[in-house]
């Protein structure tokens, strides 16, 4: 597999993980959300409510663990982007490009 698909591979991988975050999130909400109502039904149980709660924690644990995933690989994603970002600022002839914008402006005129 070549570099640029390695790259684009973790890419995706890191895009992946930030829908999940998302959709658990989500879920993460409508479980809190599903607790506070039936803590407000009178004939609930304290512990369907504790329940309730506790799945909502367990869910919190794994969020958690998927954004410490997301701040490892988004790290060494940025890490990529800086050294190709550096290594383009070096091989770039700024003054070619700025003579094929100058062109590009006096033929639109």
């Amino acid at each position: 597999m070549g570099h640029r698909k390695v790259i684009e591979t973790y890419y995706n991988d890191i895009n992946n993980l930030a829908d999940l975050l998302g959709k658990l999130v989500n879920s993460y909400r409508l479980l809190i959300g599903g607790a506070d109502d039936l803590n407000k039904i009178a004939l609930s149980r304290k512990s369907e409510v504790k329940d309730a709660l506790k799945r909502a924690e367990k869910l919190g644990d794994i969020i958690d663990d998927v954004i410490d995933a997301l701040e490892d690989v988004s790290h060494n994603y940025e890490q990529y982007c800086h050294l190709k970002s550096k290594i383009m600022n070096e091989k770039i002839n700024t003054d070619t490009i700025a003579t094929e914008i100058h062109e590009d402006l006096i033929f639109k005129e």
